[in-house]
């Protein structure tokens, strides 16, 4: 099969959106490394202090990405991600008002490849987060790992990512006043190595530890389901208990990170390439499910909460399944 280009007269808007969003792909698959890679040239060159400097401050702002991180209204409004948005485009819906008197636990699915709805809706205001629900400020959590590299740290704690470690969670849904948001792809790695078109796999029967902490803080749980999420990569077969999932398996519990061999396509040509296809996402954020705070939950207490949610996350998917082209005998599922 050939090559497929792209027609030579793109109009300027589509290439702008083409940009925006290789810059965001690169945020993800290369960023961390260059800025890691500067920060050992500057250890090897006259400049060694200019590191050493930072390593200070590593050590000093070490706790920041668990307490709340350093969100930059600057940078979540970038012209760049309005490009970025409709690209795809994203389009973020919601279903029921939230009291900004509470915090909010919202449980997203599915993870995807490399969770774009999820960073669209929740990093930045091109779809208009602030103003669909007003008094809320949404914090999405990523793999601690990630805010150890020097200079990248920085650059997406600016976009509201924050530390997943427990502790980081717990700090934004125990703020008093309320009007906290902490945003889990509750599927996490895992599930991104069965992201593919069509597919509705979700890893949630197991995963209780978010159930526990809305519980252990009386945060809200609100189920967020992504349509399309799946739609944006190809990926390379690896069905359960093959060669190469039991490799990425035994990679990701080494390495905390998944590795899905995922492919789309190019900036200048549609046959291959790493850029995600220009499929629609509409990221739909359903109703508050409301959580009594329980410093103790029993197991008993958990597993009926866990219940609730699995049962208004299916509600939520077959409610709007139709208005974003999934067929009707298509359903989720709960692994």
């Amino acid at each position: 099969m050939g090559i497929r280009f792209a027609p030579l007269h793109v109009p300027l808007e589509r290439r702008l959106q083409t940009l925006g969003v290789l810059q965001w792909v690169f945020s993800f698959l290369g960023l961390a490394q260059c800025c890691l890679a500067i920060f050992v040239l500057l250890l090897l060159t006259d400049y060694w202090y200019i590191a050493a400097l930072y390593a200070g401050w590593l050590y000093l702002d070490r706790e920041t990405p668990g307490r709340g991180g350093r969100r930059s209204a600057w940078v979540r409004n970038w012209p760049m991600w309005r490009y970025f948005r409709d690209y795809f485009p994203i389009t973020l819906v919601k279903t029921a008002d939230l009291d900004p008197k509470h915090n909010y636990l919202f449980g997203f699915h599915p993870h995807g490849v490399l969770v774009a709805g999820a960073f669209g809706n929740f990093c930045t205001e091109a779809t208009r987060f602030s103003q669909l629900f007003p008094g809320l400020t949404s914090y999405l959590l990523m793999l601690p790992f990630w805010f150890k590299v020097p200079f990248y740290r920085e650059y997406i704690m600016c976009g509201g990512l924050v530390s997943s470690e427990k502790h980081s969670a717990s700090y934004i849904l125990s703020q008093e006043g309320g009007g906290q948001v902490a945003v889990v792809a509750v599927g996490g790695a895992p599930e991104s190595l069965d992201a593919r078109p069509g597919g509705l796999t979700i890893q949630l029967l197991r995963r209780k530890g978010f159930i526990k902490l809305a519980l252990k803080t009386g945060a809200q749980l609100v189920p967020v389901f992504s349509f399309g999420e799946n739609e944006l990569f190809n990926q390379v077969e690896n069905p359960p208990g093959s060669l190469l999932r039991k490799v990425q398996e035994k990679l990701q519990k080494v390495m905390g990170v998944a590795l899905p061999l995922f492919h789309a396509r190019g900036v200048f040509q549609y046959s291959f390439g790493l850029l995600p296809f220009r499929n629609p996402i509409y990221t739909v954020v359903g109703k508050p499910i409301p959580v009594e705070m329980n410093c103790s939950p029993s197991r008993e207490e958990i597993e009926k909460l866990h219940q609730e949610y699995m049962d208004q996350l299916v509600r939520l998917f077959e409610d709007n399944k139709r208005k974003y082209g999934i067929a009707d005998c298509s359903h989720l599922v709960l692994i």
